[in-house]
């Protein structure tokens, strides 16, 4: 386990609109707004296609399965964080029939709206955290 103290900076809602790319409006937004490090707090909304991986293996690292799909999609939730300028986020989503989840991949294209609640993480820096033996190196 590690641990490093961060605070809130600044905190936005933000909105994307019909056909637009989830995964890609989320980069955008970090991006557009300067932000290096911070963690998506919540998001609601719906898709109109999925496209999720999620890890298939036990092997370090893991392999993985991706998985994609077309229909009405309820967003349950969207978290993750900013590291170091890269958005690493997870969305849950679900149907009628079945709820389901994984790390977000380009092609989950919004249906009615998305919003997503981002803060920004002061006093880290968190681009090396995610990977395999990060901190391996720190007593």
């Amino acid at each position: 386990m590690h641990a490093e103290p961060a605070r809130f900076g600044r905190t936005w809602a933000l909105r994307l609109d019909p056909g637009e790319d989830l995964l890609d409006g989320l980069q955008r937004a970090a991006d557009g707004l300067g932000v290096r490090d911070g963690a998506f707090l919540g998001g609601v909304g719906s898709l109109t296609s999925y496209h999720v991986h999620v890890v298939s293996s036990t092997d370090l690292p893991p392999e993985n399965a991706f998985v994609r799909g077309d229909g009405p999609f309820d967003i349950l939730a969207v978290t993750g964080h900013v590291l170091g300028g890269r958005v690493h986020a997870h969305l849950t989503f679900s149907n009628t029939e079945l709820a389901m989840g994984g790390h977000l991949e380009p092609g989950c294209r919004v249906l009615t709206f998305a919003i997503v609640t981002l803060a920004e993480l002061l006093g880290t820096d968190l681009a090396r955290w995610d990977r395999v033996g990060a901190f391996a190196d720190v007593g």
